[in-house]
């Protein structure tokens, strides 16, 4: 059994969990896993829950007697959506928040950036965020697939450092230990190889879209990104009880790298800077010493044209000083620079945040 420690997880829990008997929601398994969410919420950790289980939740309300087409399963996702948060709901005091992505939210720049604010804003008003794909809307080419990888992105785009897959199987195994007595357990996964891949099979459930290869994929997803990934049977309500202690009884994915670095990586080398804007020295200081956000007050000059979401410089008196998302586009920026977070619904109508460059999104250049 290995030892883990972490601050904020994303959970992903599938839907022979949800729905274990594939037509309607359950608390079976779910009572476990939801004292653990409130235990470890109560501690100061912040917890984000990627859940399956809407189509199986509605399958029962659509009767039908032939192989459901696109929009019959459409129908029941819809249909189920609403008895899959309301399962979700009772069993917690706080407010339970329904986050519904495709795939084409988590490619666009702006709706990226706009789904980690959200998340970040339902985490300081102490929502339990409750993420899915939204199946009543998406097709082939704008579905994610599985919620193995739906998970990896929530982490992500979250900025989470640990991702925890809640499945009908201990963890990773040296072979398939439905077929083979032999099989052992693989505690700990330093390094994802094709070895490791080998080792994954096909699809688990009838109900479940993803197999033991979907949660290597997802975690060699975070491992590259500087997050843990635990994959533990959700059926276990010990296995919830260890997790509490800081024990994983499943198979814990290290990371390669410390989550701040990929990060650093991530905005330093891959994004393409759209722009330019000066900031003063009062600025400069607090980005630099405080690791503060950048904050509309502090903008003397902007240079480009970009949109919201876009990376974007910070120079100071010529030198180039840092790089990150721009929370507004060029345009909106010229008319608020220099004034106070206070004045930005008053000058542009609206606002999208009290800063320009939140420091999550923000990495000091050498």
């Amino acid at each position: 059994m290995s030892n883990f420690t972490w601050q904020r997880a994303v959970i992903k829990v599938g839907s022979a969990l949800i729905a274990p008997d594939g037509n309607n929601v359950s608390a079976k398994y779910l009572l476990p896993l939801a004292r653990f969410i409130t235990e470890s919420r109560a501690a100061g950790k912040e917890v984000i829950v990627v859940s399956s289980g809407s189509v199986a939740a509605g399958r029962g309300r659509v009767v039908i007697n032939h192989p459901a087409s696109i929009a019959e399963k459409q129908a029941m996702a819809a249909i189920g959506q609403m008895q899959m948060m309301a399962n979700w709901q009772r069993f917690f005091d706080c407010p339970c928040a329904q986050v519904l992505l495709t795939a084409e939210d988590l490619r666009d720049r702006t709706r990226y950036v706009n789904i980690k604010n959200t998340l970040r804003e339902l985490l300081i008003h102490e929502a339990l965020p409750i993420v899915n794909e939204n199946d009543t809307v998406a097709v082939a080419e704008l579905k994610v697939g599985d919620n193995d990888n739906l998970g990896a992105y929530t982490a992500l785009v979250a900025q989470a450092d640990t991702l925890i897959i809640c499945s009908d199987i201990d963890g990773l195994y040296t072979a398939d230990p439905r077929k083979n007595p032999d099989a052992t357990l693989i505690p700990v996964v330093g390094s994802i190889t094709p070895e490791i891949y080998c080792l994954a099979g096909g699809a688990g459930t009838a109900m479940g879209t993803g197999g033991m290869r979907t949660k290597i994929e997802a975690a060699d997803k975070c491992a590259q990104s500087g997050i843990q990934t635990l994959i533990v049977n959700g059926r276990d309500g010990k296995v919830f009880d260890a997790l509490l202690k800081g024990h994983c009884p499943g198979t814990v994915f290290s990371a390669q790298q410390s989550r701040q670095t990929a990060r650093s990586l991530w905005l330093t080398h891959t994004l393409k800077t759209r722009g330019v804007v000066d900031i003063d020295a009062g600025a400069k200081r607090a980005i630099t010493e405080r690791g503060a956000s950048l904050l509309p007050s502090g903008v003397i000059g902007v240079n480009g044209k970009f949109a919201a979401g876009d990376a974007i410089e910070l120079r100071c008196e010529g030198q180039v000083l840092a790089k990150g998302l721009a929370l507004y586009d060029a345009k909106d920026l010229l008319q608020i620079k220099g004034q106070k977070s206070s004045q930005i619904q008053h000058i542009l109508g609206y606002d999208y945040g009290e800063v320009i460059v939140h420091r999550d999104d923000l990495v000091l250049l050498p």
